[in-house]
C-alpha cells in the first residue's frame, strides 16, 4: 500500500542549514510542525535534531509535544478559540492573539493556574488574515499591558498565507518600528519582531531584510528548502524530505479517449476530448491513492515519463506512456510532494508513515 517517508538526513541537512543561517544573524526561531499533524515520531525527528521551540495550530498537536519533551517551548500560532483556553495556558506556553476579550480570558485562567501566560500580538500588516488594525496597536497594546497574568513576549505579523501578499522590506520596518514606538510609549521592553516565515528567508539570504526582525517561525523552508518568490529551492537546502510511495494496482494498454456519452464525475468535472487522440493508446497504471488522501495537482511525479490523469476517491490514474520503464503491478511509484499536499497525506490515516 501507498507509504510516505520522510529522510533524516534530509531533515537534519535543511535544519543545520536554517539554524546556521539565523545563528549568524543573532536571529531566533522555531520550528512550525503543524504539517506532521501530531504524528508522534516525525515530531521526536525534530526534537532530536535539538529544536528548543515549536510552533502548531493544533491543541492536540501541542499536547505530543509536551509529552515528547515539557521541556519544548511550545507556540499556539492561531487566536486560541474561547472555549479551549485551559488547555490552550496548559499546554502552550506562547500563543498569537489580536482580540482584547481572548488575552483577557487568558489572564484569567493563567492565574487560575498559577502561570504567566506568553502572548505574540499580531498586526494586520496587508495581507487580511489574523491581526489588529495598525492605527488601533498603542490602545490595544495600553489593555494588555494591565493584565496581571499575561507576559507580552513579541508582535508579529503573517504575509502571504491567505491573499499571496509578498513580504517587502518596507513592510518588515514598520514592523520593527511598531516595537520601538510601544516600548517608548509603555516602557516596556519587547523581546521578540516575529516576522519571518519560509516566504521571508529570501530576504534574509539577499540581505533585505531589517535587524529589528529578531524572529522566524519555519515550517515549508524545513521540509522542502522552498524559495516562495521564486517557486524553486533555496540553494544549498533539500526538496524532498518527505516523500511519497504509491502502488500500481493495475496497468494495461488502453485508449487514450474514453468511450460512450460523458456526463460529470463524482468531482463535478466533465472530460473535454481531443479529438487528434482517436485511436490511439497508452499504458494507463492504476495507483493505490486517491482524492480522499491528496489533491492529484499537488502531486509530482519524480519520474519524467510519467504524467498524472486524474483521480477517483481511492485511485489515482498515471500515464506511463509506452512503458518503457517495464512498471508491473506491486511496483512503487515515488513523488514529491507540494505543501498542501503533504499535509493532505499526513492527515489520512490510510497512509503508513516510515522514517529513512
Amino acid at each position: 500500500m501507498a507509504y510516505l517517508k520522510l529522510y533524516r538526513n534530509k531533515l537534519k541537512h535543511n535544519y543545520d542549514f536554517i539554524s546556521d543561517l539565523f545563528g549568524e544573524k543573532n536571529i531566533s526561531w522555531g520550528v512550525v510542525t503543524k504539517l506532521f499533524c501530531g504524528y508522534r515520531d516525525y515530531i521526536e525527528e525534530v526534537i532530536k535534531l535539538g529544536a528548543i521551540e515549536i510552533h502548531d495550530s493544533r491543541l492536540s498537536n501541542l499536547k505530543v509535544i509536551k509529552d515528547i519533551n515539557p521541556g519544548v517551548q511550545t507556540v499556539y500560532i492561531k487566536p486560541p478559540p474561547k472555549d479551549i483556553i485551559p488547555d490552550v495556558v496548559k499546554y502552550a506556553d506562547v500563543s498569537f492573539n489580536s482580540e482584547l476579550s481572548t488575552i483577557r480570558q487568558l489572564s484569567e485562567e493563567a492565574e487560575k493556574q498559577n502561570k504567566k501566560h506568553k502572548v505574540i500580538i499580531m498586526i494586520e500588516m496587508g495581507d487580511l488574515r489574523e491581526g489588529v488594525m495598525r492605527d488601533e496597536l498603542v490602545d490595544f497594546y495600553g489593555d494588555i499591558f494591565r493584565l496581571p497574568n499575561i507576559q507580552v513576549v513579541g508582535l508579529g505579523t503573517n504575509l502571504n498565507c491567505l491573499h499571496g501578499v509578498m513580504p517587502n522590506t518596507d513592510k518588515l520596518i514598520q514592523l520593527a518600528l511598531y516595537k520601538q514606538i510601544i516600548e517608548l510609549k509603555f516602557d516596556r521592553t519587547i523581546p521578540w519582531v516575529s516576522g519571518g516565515t519560509t516566504v521571508t528567508i529570501p530576504l534574509l539570504l539577499r540581505g533585505e531584510m531589517p535587524q529589528g526582525v529578531n524572529h522566524f517561525r519555519i515550517g515549508e523552508a524545513l521540509y522542502f528548502g522552498a524559495d516562495l518568490f521564486t517557486g524553486k529551492t533555496i540553494p544549498g537546502m533539500e526538496s524532498s524530505v518527505l516523500e511519497l510511495f504509491s502502488q500500481i494496482i493495475e496497468i494495461h494498454e488502453k485508449p487514450m479517449v474514453p468511450s460512450g456519452t460523458l456526463a460529470a464525475n463524482p468531482s463535478g468535472n466533465v472530460t473535454e476530448i481531443d479529438e487528434s487522440l482517436y485511436g490511439k493508446t497508452t499504458y494507463r497504471a492504476i495507483l493505490d491513492i486517491g482524492n480522499l488522501d491528496i489533491n492529484p495537482d499537488f502531486l509530482i511525479p519524480k519520474t519524467e515519463n510519467i504524467n498524472i490523469v486524474d483521480a477517483s476517491s481511492d485511485m489515482l490514474v498515471v500515464d506511463v506512456g509506452k512503458n518503457d520503464q517495464d512498471y508491473k503491478v506491486g511496483d512503487f511509484i515515488p513523488f514529491e510532494l507540494k505543501y498542501m499536499g503533504a499535509l493532505s497525506i499526513m492527515n489520512s490515516n490510510y497512509i503508513e508513515k516510515h522514517i529513512e
